[in-house]
């Protein structure tokens, strides 16, 4: 086996082989810290799990709602662990033994027989793509604006930030309803009005870096050279930008899981029969009126989870990436 080759001082430090080393070892740095917070790995084995989840339901289960009910099965009960557990402690004679339990609905059934631990998979799917493209938009819009008027100040400044400031005078679950309304109910109206809503999060957060960046020695030191305003911009305000970002687009993905619910819920976000965890929240509240506790509980407690996962990587993020932390 060959044996690696230590660098040497007069080895350029430029070469790809040198950078390769530096970068390996700032990655590896990061982990470490990012594993030495207690948030950070609860939050990263959440996230993961119900990524793969998401991933795994709408890769190997081929779901049509149209066609996804069965009357036999109307409000069956959860059966498999949940069933067993459930008849031991209630000391029953009568349990069934765990050997001839069946799983054929682990979280139970709703109104019409629909399986709801397979709706449950499905719009944790729906639920992470929207909060993930909402993100993706209102993290791209906010953060040109924010940078654009941090580093140009004056009046291209005040008219971003005032446009801001008009945006964030309205609660943002009621102008999401509002924008809905307006357009029309359906998932994909809803990703944008959730995506607006978040714009001026971004735009200030990064308008503050720009203005603490913009009269550095290295942004001085391009201007005296001729460098462009987007090349500046594009190479030496954004880098140093990014930390705050990823911690708030880690925390903002809770927050859009939870206004899609929402709008879900109201009948404004994913329109039925297709699944979505805030429309199964709502069509679950005579369900649990009458004692079929499993018909809410699963999909909450998925939403829940969902935006526990990334609240808790966000606050490790930000234990990570923020220099006054760090020993």
């Amino acid at each position: 086996m060959e044996e690696t080759k230590p660098l040497t001082l007069t080895e350029a430090p430029s070469s790809p082989r040198a950078v390769l080393f530096v970068r390996q070892d700032i990655l590896y740095d990061f982990l470490k810290r990012l594993w030495a917070s207690p948030s950070a790995r609860v939050g990263g084995v959440i996230v993961l799990l119900t990524l793969g989840i998401a991933l795994g339901v709408t890769a190997f289960d081929n779901y049509d709602a149209t066609r996804d009910s069965s009357l036999p099965d109307r409000y069956a009960e959860p059966d498999c662990v949940i069933g067993y557990v459930r008849a031991r402690l209630s000391s029953s004679e009568a349990a069934i033994p765990f050997s001839e339990m069946t799983c054929k609905h682990p979280f139970g059934a709703d109104k019409i027989g629909r399986d709801i631990m397979r709706r449950v998979g499905h719009g944790m799917s729906v639920s992470l793509r929207a909060g993930l493209i909402a993100v993706a938009l209102s993290l791209s819009v906010g953060t040109v604006v924010g940078l654009v008027g941090g580093y140009m100040s004056g009046w291209i400044d005040s008219v971003l930030m005032r446009t801001m400031d008009v945006i964030l005078a309205f609660p943002s679950l009621l102008l999401a309803v509002a924008i809905v309304t307006v357009a029309g109910p359906s998932l994909r109206n809803g990703m944008i009005a959730v995506a607006i809503t978040q714009i001026p999060v971004f735009a200030r957060l990064a308008r503050s870096m720009a203005i603490s960046i913009r009269n550095t020695e290295y942004v001085m030191a391009a201007q005296s050279v001729g460098a462009g305003h987007g090349g500046i911009l594009w190479r030496h305000v954004l880098p140093n930008s990014l930390a705050p970002l990823i911690v708030q687009t880690t925390l903002g993905l809770g927050t859009a899981v939870v206004e899609t619910a929402a709008l879900g819920f109201l009948g404004l976000g994913q329109q039925p029969p297709f699944p979505e965890l805030g429309k199964m929240l709502a069509e679950s509240q005579q369900s649990l009126a009458s004692g079929k506790w499993w018909v809410m509980v699963f999909p909450g407690a998925t939403i829940i989870m969902i935006v526990l996962g990334f609240n808790l990587l966000g606050d490790g993020l930000r234990d990570v990436l923020d220099p006054r932390l760090k020993k």
